[in-house]
């Protein structure tokens, strides 16, 4: 694990992915903790749980599979905002993945939250990343 822990909870969901494996363990702070409720509250994630081993927190994520017809959809996971380049948005000009269908997440001055709690409360910030 780096020192971007947004970055590496991507990563790991995004392993986990293509390997098809059914659960995904990430190191729990207070920014992992609410982008996992907002992949839950989505839909992308089926369960999560909080393990403790040793003076050390971690949430355990159930992975929710989606299956078509040719084989399993791919949940893309995207990091927009890095610690090298931060991406600021306001909430008139915070762009729509797949025409609304995927969600963006955004960390603004009243928490972390998806695209389409930011328009509505009308508040921008710095977008963290997309997902569909």
């Amino acid at each position: 694990m780096g020192k971007d822990t947004i970055a590496d909870i991507i990563t790991s969901i995004r392993n986990a992915d293509m390997d098809k494996k059914r659960t995904v363990r990430i190191a729990s702070t207070n920014i992992t903790e609410n982008i996992v409720k907002i992949l839950l509250r989505e839909g992308f994630i089926e369960n999560v749980r909080k393990h403790q081993e040793s003076n050390k927190c971690f949430l355990v994520l159930t992975l929710r599979h989606r299956w078509n017809r040719k084989g399993i959809y791919k949940t893309i996971l995207k990091r927009i905002s890095r610690p090298g380049l931060r991406i600021y948005s306001n909430y008139q000009q915070i762009p729509k993945i797949l025409g609304g269908m995927g969600i963006v997440i955004l960390s603004t001055s009243r928490g972390i939250m998806t695209d389409r709690e930011a328009r509505l409360e009308k508040i921008g910030g710095e977008i963290l990343c997309y997902i569909w």
